[in-house]
């Protein structure tokens, strides 16, 4: 016997490729005051949401799998 399928569940595979993901520590760059690429400027909001300190070390993950080490300054 053939299951019966749910409509409902179906679009959702169907559209499930459409929604984004939820990306809490997804930060995007504005703009670079300086030429350093080793420091980044975070507002102290932003900060205190992610539990940083100055001077804190972050590894940065970009696209294509790159990997970065900064400083967290603050702004």
């Amino acid at each position: 016997m053939a299951k019966p399928v749910d409509p409902n569940k179906e679009d959702q595979y169907a559209t499930a490729i459409l929604n984004r993901n939820e990306r809490p520590n997804h930060l995007i760059i504005d703009n670079a005051i300086n030429d350093d690429n080793s420091v980044i400027t975070l507002s102290q909001q932003k900060m205190n949401e992610l539990q940083l300190f100055r001077g804190d070390t972050v590894l940065l993950k970009g696209k294509k799998c790159h990997e970065t080490i900064c400083i967290v300054l603050a702004d």
